[in-house]
């Protein structure tokens, strides 16, 4: 699905996204990846939904946004707390949604002015989602 165009790079916009990647100032990206709104993407060591570990939350965590929005995949799915509790205990709000959702959040949110973080587990096989 294509989002709106941005006329301006300034900011990272996703524009369009479908179940095997994403689209950051019409830039398409297969993998997973962190975008913040001032600071170009980058890939982000987390191939599933299933490997996420503390250690990915503390990267995101040295940026210092207000919120994190996670995209899981093709459906939500929650995360254990435990992998955020350094977040949260830091008054970082960090919400699960499915990548779509998580991409539009986003896009709101940064528009917004918000410090937000998008953070999207792209990995091989994900329109297959195990549970």
């Amino acid at each position: 699905m294509k989002l709106h165009q941005s006329d301006t790079q300034k900011y990272q916009t996703v524009t369009g996204y479908d179940e095997t990647g994403v689209e950051i100032n019409a830039v398409r990206y297969n993998y997973s990846l962190i975008v913040l709104p001032e600071t170009p993407p980058r890939a982000w060591a987390a191939p599933t939904f299933e490997s996420l570990s503390v250690e990915h939350f503390n990267i995101i965590g040295a940026d210092n946004p207000d919120v994190v929005i996670l995209g899981t995949g093709d459906k939500q799915r929650f995360i254990h707390p435990k992998l955020t509790a350094a977040l949260t205990m830091r008054r970082i709000g960090v919400e699960c949604m499915d990548s779509q959702a998580a991409c539009r959040t986003y896009n709101i949110l940064m528009g917004e002015g918000r410090k937000v973080t998008l953070a999207l587990v792209i990995g091989p096989g994900d329109g297959q989602s195990a549970e």
